[in-house]
């Protein structure tokens, strides 16, 4: 049986005020907690929606579980999306407060920004059909808040990681590139230095053979829906290196080839 309107309000104001008061995020413990991925999407929406009262707009989308590393990680068989909130979207070189986050984590990715809205009338999209609309690329940081949740055995896990917004907390971008087109981002080398020591690399091929083919699924799948994604929007397009945690005193620098470095320092 598919989730009511009410149900859907329920496990969206739950989110919300769990997350506000830094409690673990157990909705899938809940009995009206959503059970495939469209009611996770619809309570996801809901819950942002609620926390955008008091974070804001918008800023734009990440997109989780593109590498068969995180997929096989989690037991999860496709990517998923998530909402990025505009306030938390930051330049390079920035300073993450520790005590901000309930388990601070930090991801390598390569970062678009859409330079004109992507409409869902455009669908499908292909690779060649999505460039048209990006106005720069660069390295980002993605930001996680690794909190408890909790889900009882069998639960779909993609279904338990959508409905709380697949844990993001922000992204820090490196310097916007433009003339991008010449980069081989398939071959691109990813890697991530903590405290001066290498800590993780990976390649552009490793985002689902290439990180443009995250943007595509995102803006296919929001098309489905009948949703465009506007001009101005930040997407990171799934992690190249797995999540490493970060404590405060600790300097973080990731970079991609050809499109540069970015650093973050925890306080």
């Amino acid at each position: 049986m598919s989730m009511s309107d009410g149900d859907i309000e329920r496990a969206g104001k739950y989110l919300a005020e769990a997350y506000l008061a830094r409690r673990p995020l157990d909705i899938m413990l809940q009995h009206f907690a959503p059970s495939t991925q469209e009611e996770a999407y619809l309570v996801q929406r809901n819950f942002i929606d609620r926390l955008s009262q008091t974070k804001g707009d918008l800023g734009g989308y990440k997109i989780a579980y593109t590498s068969a590393v995180m997929r096989e990680a989690r037991g999860i068989s496709g990517p998923c999306a998530a909402f990025i909130f505009a306030g938390a979207i930051a330049d390079a070189p920035a300073e993450l407060d520790s005590s901000d986050y309930v388990k601070l984590a930090i991801e390598c990715e390569v970062g678009v920004r859409l330079g004109s809205e992507v409409p869902a009338t455009g669908a499908p999209y292909t690779r060649d059909s999505i460039t048209p609309y990006i106005e720069s690329l660069m390295t980002a940081f993605e930001i996680v808040d690794m909190r408890p949740a909790g889900a009882p055995e069998g639960a779909d896990p993609a279904v338990a990681s959508i409905v709380t917004n697949i844990s993001g907390a922000g992204v820090v971008l490196g310097p916007a590139v433009k003339d991008w087109r010449g980069i081989d981002l398939a071959a691109s080398l990813g890697a991530m230095s903590i405290n001066g020591k290498l800590i993780g690399e990976g390649r552009g091929s490793d985002v689902m053979g290439h990180p443009l083919e995250a943007l595509v699924w995102l803006a296919n799948m929001l098309a489905a829906r009948g949703e465009s994604m506007p001009a101005g929007a930040i997407v990171i397009t799934g992690s190249i290196i797995p999540p490493t945690p970060l404590s405060a005193g600790d300097t973080a620098t990731i970079s991609i080839d050809g499109l540069g470095e970015a650093r973050i320092k925890v306080s």
